[in-house]
């Protein structure tokens, strides 16, 4: 599929029209063609407009044309508002006119087939050759709210930003990007342009994306993506919006799918698509929101509150239960709350009644009904206090006179503040009769309204993580395999061991057998006891099949141990012939991890690492790392894993050589940056010793891929 790198300017003159042609037009109430006419005079469009219908005279007050071919030259847009078979001769004829781009509205094309598929691609085709920006197929149009320019069939006010900082929405679905603009319009947060990219046969997410980073009226881009097509250009778009400090925040359906995962190890089966997009975008700093909900939270308060320079927050209640309940929340979320005590908070002291503690949640009681200055005086603390970077007011409304208590002492918390540090409304009654005037003024003020904390409290932690994310870069040397040329499919462990070792990863001592003499003299040579582990290339996972055999303290048992391992593996798989047996001197015993690595046809090289073993699958105790990861990052994420006490020195156990463990995760990066033929890598158990006394990788299995042009 064609989908080009689009001008600025072209997508301009596409979203910022002054010539419209609507093909298809019509006067019929409920036609797709009488509705987008509509939409465009209802909200004043004073561009041309050219309907095209060849049974019309006119349409309204618009002359009608009977084809594309009878059209002016250089129309800026078109809208397609026909059905499917008519859709690719009307965009051979736009582009004969030298018309700027089309909405392509009609579905059947990619998603129905080959004929489709087939069409897609011609006007993919034509797009490129002509210059011509083509939204769609299967979209809902765009929306310049700017300019009050609705290109769509869905009935639309256009109202623009009107000099307030407003939000981009870019969406491949239609309908979502529908459902954001009336999300976004019940909490009075201006858009700027709206547009839904569909089936993106000649312009992807990436075009808008980079477009609204240029647009001075665009401060936060949301985005519904449910495949990025061209992951490398979004993840450029994605570190610029970050430099410009245009947050994106991004909710993409697709994670519960089995996607394209590998059996050959156990990395391919736990490394996903989705875990390993997601982690090449949130390094670029796209925040992710886990459901359309939090897409609309996490926005509303990006869009108030700019910036969250610290992560810790502060919560202020009237209740014991609720901060309770914030505490648990807060664990839950992995949200860190400042420490606040009366000991380390004066002013937050100085502000509360004598009775009540300095704490965080902090529960002021129902005093503040009787002595309202409270909430002005602690909130005024709160958003003072360096340690503290977003503060949460949850507040029980109760009725319109308890809340016409409260909200005027919450509101002038803010007077004369210039702090951008958010100040977020939670009521805790949801439904309460609050009247509408006072949250119009609440975020006319700056603070996000929420019906209820614990949606606060999640959007925050989302922020809250994505503010002490570290997204420094680190250099990296790729680390080419001498040989690996050689090899296709999966390469056996003992191949995979003779490529890797002499790139300075640590493989216990031993060799290769292909006989029992063999066997015996290489375990003569490293010394007793030794392990035997049956190889050939079709033999993934050895000990499923009884081809690993531990301890053998002599030259009999390796004897032995020969017959035994092959009666084994032939009850296994009758049709599996071995190549041989690797001998191994056997090591100390210590913590079993794995460190393993992907190379997305999409997305590149991404590494994986946590605890390994044979459980690994089932345990799913891992993070996964990109090639440009510092080895402080690498080592912060590991220490972040569920199962990371277990690294630090538990119940008097010796810590664990955590450093040795990231620098083979950097390693591994390495290999699979210089060798994107490696489409898989596993070492699997990876025994990791204490402090000072590094790592070794007990297996090894590759799966080498021809890479397409």
């Amino acid at each position: 599929m064609t989908v080009t790198t689009l001008s600025h300017d072209a997508i301009s003159r596409f979203l910022k029209p002054r010539s419209i042609a609507i093909v298809g037009a019509s006067d019929k109430p409920g036609a797709l063609g009488a509705s987008v006419l509509t939409n465009l005079e209802r909200n004043g469009y004073s561009g041309a407009i050219y309907p095209v219908n060849p049974k019309r005279e006119t349409i309204g007050t618009h002359r009608c044309y009977p084809s594309v071919e009878a059209l002016p030259e250089g129309v800026d847009v078109a809208v397609l508002a026909i059905p499917q078979p008519a859709v690719l001769d009307a965009v051979k004829g736009l582009a004969a006119r030298k018309a700027g781009g089309a909405i392509i509205f009609s579905a059947g094309f990619a998603e129905g087939g080959e004929e489709g598929k087939a069409q897609q691609a011609e006007i993919a085709r034509i797009a490129a050759e002509h210059g011509m920006v083509i939204e769609g197929p299967n979209c809902l149009g765009a929306v310049n709210y700017v300019d009050a320019v609705p290109l769509t069939f869905v009935e639309t006010q256009a109202l623009p930003p009107a000099g307030r900082r407003a939000l981009g929405v870019v969406s491949q679905s239609g309908a979502m990007a529908a459902v954001l603009g009336a999300t976004f319009g019940a909490r009075d947060l201006p858009i700027s342009y709206s547009v839904s990219t569909g089936n993106e046969a000649a312009s992807g997410v990436e075009d808008y994306v980079e477009w609204l980073l240029e647009d001075d009226e665009t401060h936060v881009i949301a985005m519904i993506v449910e495949q990025f097509r061209k992951p490398a250009r979004f993840l450029e778009v994605a570190a610029r919006a970050r430099g410009a400090g245009k947050p994106i925040v991004l909710l993409h359906p697709g994670k519960s799918s089995a996607a394209r995962e590998s059996a050959a190890t156990h990395t391919g089966a736990m490394a996903g698509d989705y875990s390993l997009m997601r982690r090449k975008v949130e390094r670029e700093g796209v925040i992710f929101a886990e459901t359309l909900e939090e897409l609309g939270d996490i926005t509303e308060i990006l869009m108030h509150c700019p910036h969250m320079e610290r992560a810790d927050i502060a919560v202020l209640g009237e209740s014991g239960a609720f901060k309770a309940l914030t505490l648990d929340l807060a664990e839950e979320f992995n949200l860190p709350l400042a420490h606040l005590d009366d000991a380390n908070a004066p002013a937050l002291r100085e502000a509360l009644p004598p009775f009540v503690p300095v704490s965080n949640p902090l529960d002021i009681t129902a005093q503040g009904l009787s002595q309202p200055e409270i909430y002005t005086n602690c909130l005024t603390a709160l958003l003072d206090d360096d340690r503290v970077g977003a503060v949460v007011a949850g507040i029980i409304q109760t009725d319109p006179v308890t809340i016409g208590i409260k909200a005027p002492a919450i509101r002038a918390a803010l007077d004369g503040r210039t702090s951008t540090k958010p100040l977020i409304y939670a009521g805790l009654d949801e439904g309460a009769p609050i009247p509408e005037e006072i949250i119009t003024d609440f975020r006319a003020r700056g603070i996000p309204c929420f019906p209820n904390a614990e949606r606060a409290i999640r959007a925050l932690s989302r922020l809250a993580a994505f503010a002490r994310r570290d997204l420094a870069k680190g250099a990296f040397e790729p680390t080419p395999v001498p040989g690996l040329d050689a090899y296709t499919g999966v390469v056996a462990e003992y191949q995979a061991k003779e490529l890797l070792a002499p790139l300075g990863l640590a493989f216990p001592e031993g060799g290769f057998a292909d006989s029992a003499d063999a066997a015996v003299a290489v375990a003569d040579k490293v010394g007793y006891p030794v392990a035997m582990k049956a190889q050939a290339q079709a033999l993934g996972h050895k000990s499923d099949a009884g081809g690993v055999l531990l301890n053998l303290a002599d030259a009999d048992a390796v004897r032995a141990a020969w017959g035994t391992i092959h009666d084994n593996v032939a009850a296994y798989n009758a049709a599996l012939a071995l190549d041989g047996v690797l001998i191994e001197k056997m090591g100390a015993r210590g913590m079993e991890m794995i460190v393993g690595g992907r190379n997305n046809p999409d997305w590149g090289p991404v590494v994986l690492a946590g605890f390994g073993g044979v459980t690994a699958e089932i345990l799913k105790d891992v993070c996964l790392f990109t090639p440009d990861m510092t080895l402080a990052q690498i080592e912060e994420g590991l220490l972040g894993l569920k199962s990371a006490a277990l690294l630090s020195g538990y119940r008097g156990s010796p810590k664990l050589d955590v450093p040795a463990l990231a620098a083979l995760v950097a390693q591994v990066a390495a290999v699979l940056s210089a060798e994107p033929s490696l489409s898989e890598l596993d070492l699997n158990p990876v025994i990791l010793y204490p402090e000072g006394h590094g790592v070794v990788a007990l297996d090894a299995l590759m799966l080498v891929e021809p890479v397409a042009p």
